[in-house]
């Protein structure tokens, strides 16, 4: 396959992931949307990899890093929704004032 498709798809991910993340007001839905980012990142290292060194797999290589990452990061986050959860019974993320004077 050309580059120019991994490329769109990977777009079109990035601004699906970026308009989640602006728009949305729940907790969970901005974590899926940053994984939505991270994973348009992947798919633009795979693809990369594939085009410009296809005897090499560094791209993959970084890509099992992203995901790793990814997996913490919405380990702890969830962690940390959930906490918020049973203390304010909301995830609404215009009520998060826990850290204001």
């Amino acid at each position: 396959m050309q580059l120019e498709y991994f490329l769109l798809l990977a777009a079109a991910l990035f601004c699906i992931g970026i308009y989640g993340l602006i728009t949305s007001r729940n907790a969970v839905r901005v974590l899926m949307s940053i994984e939505l980012m991270l994973n348009a990142v992947n798919l633009n290292l795979a693809g990369f990899s594939n085009y410009l060194d296809p005897e090499n797999i560094r791209g993959q290589v970084f890509t099992v890093f992203v995901i790793t990452v990814a997996a913490a990061e919405a380990a702890v986050g969830l962690a940390i929704v959930l906490a918020i959860y049973r203390n304010r019974n909301t995830i609404d993320m215009e009520q998060f004032n826990l850290l204001k004077w």
